[in-house]
């Protein structure tokens, strides 16, 4: 592996407890302030809730405040969020917009380095060092994986392949062509781009990559292990959402790898009971919940991310650290009363050697009943018929049922027999009438 100096620190990452704490404060003040007198959606939002900026004297009264969903985005679609005038906001993003109308997110010039900032942050941490070639397969796009991640890597002085999703086969060439040391692209197609090169004969080891910067969707400590061994990387978690900014909210260390560190000098993160919006202490598992600091255009406070976590005490940085996202409040699936997430099944995958970590959960209703049936691939050179494959199978309908609580159908299906993904994989399929 290539060595070289590293990226020294910013002196924020190194504060104090306490200057970290006033400077959120300070920031979060001023942010209240700005959202109230500059978007008239959020100063509806306060005065209905009888809450006024000046409310604010402490972190704590950040609870006063009232949430932010994706509804509300979508209620003042296109432009309703935004906190500038319309002239001065310099790029939109949006969602796919898959669940109804796309949430629109703008951006300053301020907003625009905020965000290269957090992300050349976040690469940093993943362990880049000076003259690193960023080979980026997040989507290009209203998506703002490839934009941030580009934006990010430029602003820490690396070397940016921009490619985006898609045509594997091309990637692998200027791959091998251009020998990147940095890839950053969702984990699933990792996976993709991993088993295309071992079908021409290659082994992905001696690839010239020496970390992945993997995010956009949840994935397990399981598939961590799997693809550091498989391509003989580092392979770090990169979190965001577009919504608060994108890409670069949080992001680990590679040093301790123990769930990305949140650079809250730019967002300050609540956990809160899914159901009740209670705020949590430190240690609890609940729904993260994030309030900009130092956005312009779009200011976002207590937005609900719907993503499942806790937040845990800093390690490698003095700002806190969230545990792995491993699923959210809302792809969980209920099944005949038990709650299920993917990722828990994709654990029990990933502990099969004749299984491969390609699977769909497809629920469909009989009656009144629902059923859940996992798709899930054999491994290369092992057919899904096999006696092997079959008591694979078997042991993992068992563990589904003793270890997540649920009966499930498994379904064999042989190697390429489960859609790959160039983006997010599509881990649930729900054929239930509504």
């Amino acid at each position: 592996m290539k060595n070289g100096p590293s990226f020294p620190l910013e002196a924020i990452e190194k504060a104090s407890i306490d200057e970290l704490r006033a400077l959120q404060l300070r920031r979060l003040q001023a942010t209240l302030h700005h959202a109230y007198a500059n978007s008239p959606a959020y100063r509806a939002k306060f005065d209905a809730a009888g809450v006024h900026p000046d409310d604010c004297r402490q972190l704590s009264d950040l609870a006063k405040f009232p949430f932010t969903t994706k509804h509300d985005l979508r209620e003042h679609y296109p432009f309703g969020m935004f906190a500038v005038p319309r002239a001065q906001v310099v790029r939109i993003h949006a969602s796919s917009g898959t669940t109804g109308k796309p949430t629109v997110v703008g951006y300053t010039a301020r907003d625009i380095d905020t965000w290269a900032t957090v992300v050349a942050r976040s690469i940093r941490a993943s362990g880049a060092r000076p003259g690193d070639i960023v080979h980026v397969s997040y989507g290009y796009g209203l998506f703002t994986g490839g934009l941030g991640a580009h934006y990010g890597a430029e602003k820490l002085g690396l070397t940016v392949v921009p490619f985006g999703g898609g045509q594997t086969e091309r990637q692998i060439q200027l791959i091998r062509d251009f020998q990147p040391d940095i890839i950053m692209v969702t984990p699933s197609y990792m996976l993709a781009i991993c088993e295309q090169v071992e079908s021409l004969g290659l082994d992905p080891k001696e690839l010239s990559l020496r970390i992945g910067i993997f995010g956009a969707e949840p994935w397990t400590n399981e598939m961590r292990h799997a693809i550091e061994q498989r391509m003989a990387i580092d392979a770090v978690d990169i979190y965001g959402l577009s919504e608060v900014i994108g890409p670069g909210v949080a992001n680990e260390c590679v040093e301790t790898k123990d769930g990305p560190t949140i650079w809250e000098d730019h967002f300050y993160p609540e956990i809160i009971d899914p159901e009740t919006g209670v705020v949590l202490p430190d240690g609890q598992r609940g729904e993260l919940v994030f309030t900009s600091l130092t956005k312009e255009a779009m200011p976002v406070i207590r937005y609900r991310t719907r993503d499942l976590t806790r937040l845990l005490p800093g390690s490698a940085r003095t700002m806190r650290r969230m545990e792995k996202i491993t699923g959210r409040s809302d792809d969980m699936m209920i099944v005949r009363g038990v709650n299920v997430f993917p990722t828990q099944i994709e654990e029990l995958i990933l502990k099969r050697a004749e299984l491969a970590p390609h699977y769909q959960c497809v629920l469909t209703r009989e009656g009144a009943l629902d059923t859940l049936t996992v798709l899930v691939e054999t491994r290369s050179g092992i057919t899904p018929e096999s006696r092997e494959a079959r008591a694979s199978a078997e042991l993992l309908q068992h563990e589904i049922k003793v270890y997540v609580g649920s009966s499930v159908e498994i379904e064999l299906k042989a190697e390429g027999g489960i859609e790959r993904s160039v983006g997010k994989a599509r881990r649930v399929v729900d054929k239930r009438q509504r």
